[in-house]
């Protein structure tokens, strides 16, 4: 089973780490059967599965349901549970009790925090109560309101300095990983070298220690916009929506269910139900 550990040691030995999203029981399954390494129960479970604009409203209960769905299906990757908007911003206290109650209530390995040095303090706080934390810098979705949308971050000295020093303070706070979202892959490279914890890059390069993807994007189960960082492995959209047409015109003209879809039963327990001359059963 991978570890923390496990994932630590592969940055020392240049193996690259893969990450996906999961959000529900089945689809970890399959993920935890191809190989991945770790598995993600991304607040992004509020776009891809329960129909909300943003991850804003995603809430705690909402988080701990998935990932609890999640744990039941993967037997070998780690497990991160994504702290979701305002579970750890108003204090320290409330936001160490929340990444408790992932650990406690769903069996995840590790909770998942957006934000460089105000996070700080409380990751060093969770690290000593034995919470393993992944930090999240670059674009991080919760704040795309002060972003003032989905943009790239770290383009300019100041920015990139600033990616720099936060990167470094996580690792100083004991996070064993780091997110680099939508980060130029010249400067992601360079954070990576110079940290000792593994980065997981979505959208910041190949010079990452490892990538992550949403597992809906990589599907192509969406027929909206894609990001650009987003590689499609399959076209599982138009694939789904075909099968469903093919159903339906199948029930629609009486093809399905066929002979090799149905149950018998003796014809002489019919005629005992449904006697020919009609008469009532003695």
């Amino acid at each position: 089973m991978i570890t923390t550990a496990t994932i630590r040691q592969m940055k020392q030995e240049g193996k690259p780490i893969t990450m996906l999203t999961a959000y529900d029981c089945a689809m970890a399954r399959m993920e935890d059967e191809a190989g991945v390494d770790m598995i993600l129960v991304g607040d992004s479970v509020g776009n891809v599965m329960l129909g909300y604009s943003s991850t804003i409203p995603v809430t705690m209960d909402e988080m701990i349901h998935h990932t609890k769905a999640v744990c039941r299906g993967v037997s070998n990757a780690l497990v991160v549970g994504d702290m979701p908007f305002m579970s750890y911003q108003a204090n320290e206290d409330e936001g160490l009790r929340n990444a408790g109650r992932f650990l406690k209530e769903t069996g995840c390995t590790a909770v998942k925090l957006e934000g460089g040095a105000s996070v700080c303090k409380l990751v060093e706080r969770m690290v000593l109560a034995g919470i393993p934390v992944v930090g999240h810098i670059g674009l991080t979705p919760q704040s795309v309101n002060q972003f003032g949308g989905f943009k790239v971050q770290g383009k300019d000295l100041a920015a990139a300095k600033k990616l720099i020093q936060e990167a470094k303070e996580l690792e100083r706070a004991g996070a064993f990983a780091i997110v680099l979202e939508c980060v130029p892959a010249a400067l992601a490279s360079k954070v990576s070298k110079e940290l000792v914890i593994p980065t997981i890059g979505i959208g910041a390069g190949k010079g990452c220690d490892g990538q992550v993807l949403v597992c809906n994007d990589m599907l192509g189960m969406n027929s909206g916009f894609t990001p650009k960082f987003v590689k499609k492995y399959r076209d599982l959209h138009s694939e789904i929506i075909g099968a469903v047409k093919e159903y339906i015109n199948d029930v629609q003209g009486r093809s399905f269910p066929s002979q090799e879809h149905t149950f018998k039963i003796e014809e002489g327990i019919i005629e005992q139900l449904y006697p020919t001359n009609k008469k009532e059963i003695v």
